[in-house]
């Protein structure tokens, strides 16, 4: 799941950065790939993956 929001993530980046939207300091293009790379780091260490009970 983690994966699919940082691809999203690294997509409203792309558009940002390619059309040259002027946004605030928060919504910048660096920092939307900023928070998609969390996103895939918590996805490759399992993280969010599923939902699995312990036994």
């Amino acid at each position: 799941m983690l994966g699919i929001v940082a691809a999203v993530l690294f997509f409203i980046a792309f558009l940002i950065n390619a059309a040259e939207i002027g946004t605030n300091d928060v919504f910048s293009s660096v920092n939307v790939m900023l928070l998609g790379l969390t996103a895939l780091a918590l996805h490759v260490a399992g993280i969010g993956t599923g939902w699995s009970r312990r036994r």
